[in-house]
């Protein structure tokens, strides 16, 4: 049995965690079942996300690798070093001590999908329906926003984004500025001066960047700003919309435009080569990524399938009058649909949109998700993104002890087109949730979690450099320098010296 212990730096807290607690019970139960021991994996994390996806015991089955192709012969051969295993066992050490944990442990091992509502098949995570909860909660926000009674910045940690910081635009100003001035005492500034911003929030980011541009614009004489071309780039029309009438008296400087934040190419293409700064904040903490594992020396995709746990479902089902059984194909409705549409296709149930709204917000609270390994053939054949290998991650995943790490499937093919559109001397700055060791996710779990009604997992920044170092860009992190305690970072990408 192999015991892994991540949050080891509570252990020694102002209030320590106590690992007999957290693990004592568990062992106890496995030493109870059938279970061949030396096939176990039993794994400790701290989840901070108190809207989460875990259970407080979760079982994961370690798929075998698959038989060889017709034609072969023989086993399939076992490379030497290699460590089997038949399950895992997680538990959320910060929940553990609120539970009977031997009996739940027991229970999970016994029946641990009895009565559970699946809404969808096994997938990579990049595929599952909580993407469709994710953009229905962009799509809807609004109607989310009118039920809670506040606005989503609410929901970050201290209560607004750390964009909109006036400090960090002057300096981020002051710096383009720099830049200019040297281009154009060469005669190589452009007519037109772009910045794109993607995942514009409510628009005060936006505001404070334009104030702060147009007065160190005036005090320094350049006339940049009558050259800016401010593009705000979002998912959700409602988003745009507020952040539009935020910035309206910088109005002749904006434009405003609808895109896939993973895809910003498409929309964006004319302005390859000539952006002089594409600014993003806390978009890529919510876009959709598979995870990977190294384990016992073989490589494993992380698969997933949401349900519902019997006791809510059953809660939620009596709250509508249905049975419970159609539980799953009224949420496949309202993800296909969007709340006011199906109080239109199933009155009886939703009379009113907010009675729609109301089913949608329980049923996300609710949602889980099973997790199991499916190991990876040859990282060759696994594609983060239509034309990006899996062989990119080879460098990381065999950097040392297991490992289980996010590949960012979205926010990388984001970040490379992104890095399509910077001019020579553009650069991209980007203020997320980054993890800037391989040893942190060794350490501490990064998600996924629950903001409110959206998704968030910490971005892979070892990977981001990576890529980028093969594009032929630099990539330097740092702590948000205007706020102390936070957990942002700032990433800073620009063309190679």
């Amino acid at each position: 049995m192999l015991l892994d212990f991540r949050p080891h730096g509570r252990l020694r807290a102002k209030e320590p965690v106590d690992l007999a607690t957290s693990l004592t019970p568990v062992v106890a139960a496995l030493s109870e079942s059938t279970l061949d021991l030396a096939r176990i994996r039993v794994v400790c994390d701290w989840i901070q996300y108190r809207e989460n996806f875990r259970e407080v015991v979760d079982v994961r089955p370690v798929l075998p690798p698959p038989p060889r192709r017709a034609g072969d012969h023989g086993p399939v051969p076992t490379p030497a070093a290699v460590r089997e295993h038949d399950l895992e066992i997680a538990v959320d050490v910060r929940r553990s001590g609120q539970v009977a944990l031997r009996e739940v442990t027991a229970e999970s091992l016994r029946a641990e999908s009895a009565g559970r509502i699946y809404l969808e098949d096994w997938g990579p995570g990049s595929a599952s329906c909580i993407w469709e909860f994710n953009a229905l909660y962009w799509s809807a926000l609004e109607l989310w926003e009118k039920a809670t009674g506040r606005g989503y910045e609410q929901a970050l940690p201290g209560g607004e984004s750390d964009a909109r910081n006036r400090d960090a635009a002057r300096e981020l100003v002051t710096e383009l500025f720099h830049g200019w001035d040297a281009l154009a005492a060469a005669g190589a500034l452009p007519d037109e001066l772009f910045v794109v911003e993607l995942g514009v929030g409510n628009g005060h980011q936006a505001k404070v960047f334009l104030d702060e541009f147009r007065r160190l614009d005036e005090e320094g004489g350049g006339g940049y700003y009558r050259r800016l071309q401010y593009l705000m780039c979002d998912y959700s029309q409602h988003v745009l919309d507020l952040a539009a009438e935020t910035v309206a008296e910088h109005g002749e400087r904006v434009s405003a435009m609808a895109l896939d934040a993973t895809r910003p190419l498409t929309s964006l293409g004319f302005l390859k080569y000539k952006v002089f700064l594409v600014y993003i904040s806390n978009v890529y903490d919510n876009l959709p990524t598979d995870e990977v594992a190294q384990l016992g020396g073989r490589t494993y995709r992380v698969d997933t399938r949401a349900y519902l746990p019997a006791e809510a479902a059953d809660g939620l089902a009596a709250s509508i009058g249905v049975p419970t059984g159609q539980l799953a194909g009224l949420v496949q409705s309202l993800l296909r649909l969007g709340p006011a549409l199906l109080c239109e296709m199933a009155p009886e149930r939703f009379p009113t949109v907010e009675a729609a709204v109301e089913f949608w917000r329980r049923a996300w609270s609710a949602v889980r998700l099973q997790e199991r390994y499916v190991p990876i053939a040859g990282l060759d054949e696994y594609r983060l993104a239509p034309d990006l290998s899996g062989e990119i991650l080879r460098p990381l995943l065999e950097s040392g002890a297991d490992l289980r790490m996010h590949v960012n499937n979205g926010a990388l093919r984001s970040f490379a087109e992104s890095l399509a559109l910077l001019h020579p001397f553009g650069r991209l700055i980007c203020h997320d949730l980054f993890v800037t060791g391989l040893q942190d996710y060794r350490a501490t779990f990064r998600g996924p979690g629950k903001y409110d009604g959206s998704v968030v997992n910490w971005v892979n920044g070892p990977l981001m450099a990576h890529l980028a170092r093969r594009k032929g860009f630099d990539v330097h992190y740092e702590p948000f320098r205007h706020r102390q305690g936070g957990n942002i970072v700032t990433m800073t990408a620009q063309v190679r010296d």
